[in-house]
């Protein structure tokens, strides 16, 4: 599993690579589209200006979006990722507007396309084209390796201005063949892809703010892992949230009500090992442990306490002479009811007669407690 101290190295890395990146494109294609009289290739240096913005951004969030929990964000801070991914897909649904509009105009204004451009903005668009598409698959492949949506959106920022920069390549060329339309037909295509694309991102994001659960064939998977544990019954209330590129699971789980309160801690240590082991992206799980269904048995918070019941027992058992000789009882809470079990040594009872007799007594005497379904007495 990486690291978060890896994942911020590696968005770090890969996010300076994209701004070197954007710095010299924009300056490139600013100062070229002077000379070489096109607008269209001004605008597409002002656009790469925005992929600088998507890159601050992102630096921004790995840098706190990494950082461990602490007392005011106790699960940590990957929502911070999360909140980037929203603010780069707000920046790709701008940059798909603007081109729209723009396109638009150029479409009705011909005269506005492009101003006798000459064939060195056909190089530098091309140039673009390539540098971003580059860009693009690097920052993909680094995304899939750290399972980073926020590195996946800005990914699709700079495919965005790779198309900007394809556009510009076919006004130019459609200009210089006389086709003057070209470019603003293509450019609203574009741009509603690109809108698409920042809908997609965005919307996601915004299911992540919002605790929406996994998918069904991830649920699918940790209920799999879940009740392969040996000792889990069956399990209930299963939920999940996603916290930037992880995951957060909370589970009920059914085991056999008379084992001992350290072995169904046990059983649920065990599921929460095999959840964070088996499955990458969970980085918690709270496991809750049931001696019974209780989605179905939710009477038992009428009952008394401890404390309570053992004084009113005692209060019905104060006549027999071996009250004091109790080593321990056990208060089992099913089905809005007690069952009570009495702990004795063997000594106090000559043979089996004896003890069922005691026993019998132990039960009678507590008939009045209404909550109590059955007593048992044993012996050691």
């Amino acid at each position: 599993m990486i690291s978060q101290e890896e994942r911020y190295l590696a968005t770090r890395n890969v996010t300076l690579i994209g701004v070197v990146g954007n710095v010299v494109l924009s300056i490139v294609k600013v100062i070229f589209g002077v000379l070489g009289h096109s607008q269209a290739l001004i605008a597409d240096g002002l656009h790469s200006i925005s992929d600088l913005i998507s890159d601050a951004v992102v630096m921004v969030a790995a840098k706190y979006s990494t950082q461990d929990a602490d007392i005011e964000h106790p699960y940590g801070h990957a929502r911070f990722e999360t909140l980037a991914v929203v603010a780069v897909a707000a920046l790709l649904f701008l940059v798909a507007l603007g081109v729209l509009i723009d396109a638009g105009r150029r479409l009705f204004e011909p005269e506005l396309l492009l101003l006798e451009p000459s064939i060195v903005t056909l190089v530098v668009a091309a140039l673009s084209i390539l540098i971003k598409e580059i860009l693009f698959h690097y920052t993909i492949y680094v995304a899939k390796r750290i399972s980073s949506d926020m590195l996946r959106a800005n990914a699709w920022h700079h495919r965005s201005d790779a198309i900007s920069s394809v556009i510009v390549l076919i006004g130019i060329a459609g200009s210089m063949a006389g086709v003057i339309w070209l470019d603003a037909v293509a450019a609203i295509g574009v741009s509603l892809m690109i809108a698409y694309v920042a809908w997609s991102l965005g919307w996601n994001a915004v299911k992540d703010l919002v605790d929406t659960g996994l998918d069904e064939k991830q649920l699918a998977e940790i209920k799999n892992i879940i009740e392969s544990v040996d000792g889990v019954q069956n399990l209930h209330q299963l939920r999940t949230r996603k916290m930037g590129s992880q995951a957060l699971v909370d589970v009920h789980i059914l085991v056999d009500p008379r084992i001992s309160v350290s072995e169904g801690h046990q059983i649920g240590e065990i599921v929460r090992k095999h959840l964070k082991e088996k499955v990458e992206a969970i980085a918690d799980v709270l496991v809750h442990i049931d001696p019974e269904n209780d989605e179905k048995f939710r009477p038992n918070l009428d009952l008394p306490l401890r404390n309570e019941i053992l004084a009113r027992l005692r209060e019905c058992w104060e006549c027999l002479a071996i009250v004091d000789k109790i080593e321990n009882v056990t208060l089992h809470y099913l089905s809005g009811e007690l069952i009570v079990d009495v702990y004795l040594p063997l000594s106090v009872v000559a043979n089996i007669k004896e003890a069922e007799a005691l026993s019998k007594r132990f039960s009678a005497l507590t008939l009045e407690e209404k909550h109590i379904h059955a007593i048992n007495v044993f012996y050691h």
